[in-house]
């Protein structure tokens, strides 16, 4: 299976360096120099990593193959792969393993089928289809999802009351969201 490491980003500077936007919680044992990454499309790749650096967090790589800002430029989107079955740590997992899962609420009731994982700035969403159809973004933490149960084919939730699209009508609004227009009323 292969999975994405990280996109390329824009390029930086005029002698091919990249910005990348990561998808792995280990950069510096993936992006060591000397390394070669599959790319998807595989017709932009491989690429070999030539050197790499940090500034403000934020991860730069240039590779043997891409030697100016024109050739960089053109990279961006392109996605890095690598060859991985699946995660070795307890509480971690690829997008693979947890498409398909059967999505159950903590009372029991099926919810749906976890469908894939988008990346968002805060964090990771679960993309959960209902069982009506309707296609409803779970924020991937554990107060939300206390249970991933890979072997067993299941992810357990704990939605607040709207969270889903079949719960619109319990939606919990808070004091702190209410307008002071919205409160007179």
């Amino acid at each position: 299976m292969q999975l994405t490491v990280a996109r390329i980003g824009r390029a930086h500077g005029l002698r091919g360096e990249v910005a990348l936007d990561l998808r792995t919680d280990t950069p510096e044992e993936r992006f060591v120099v000397g390394a070669v990454l599959s790319t998807e499309p595989a017709a932009r790749g491989p690429l070999t990593v030539a050197g790499t650096r940090t500034q403000h967090g934020r991860w730069y790589v240039t590779f043997a193959q891409i030697t100016d800002r024109t050739m960089a430029e053109a990279m961006r989107g392109t996605e890095l792969v690598v060859d991985e079955e699946g995660s070795e740590e307890e509480d971690a997992w690829y997008p693979h393993e947890l498409a398909g899962l059967r999505a159950e609420h903590v009372d029991g009731r099926l919810l749906g089928e976890i469908v894939g994982l988008e990346h968002l700035p805060a964090h990771d969403m679960l993309v959960l289809r209902e069982p009506d159809g309707a296609r409803t973004l779970v924020p991937f933490v554990r107060a939300i999802v206390p249970v991933v149960d890979v072997p067993g084919g299941r992810v357990v939730l704990d939605p607040p009351g709207g969270l889903l699209a079949s719960d619109a009508a319990n939606l919990v609004v808070s004091d702190e969201t209410v307008s002071p227009r919205d409160a007179d009323d």
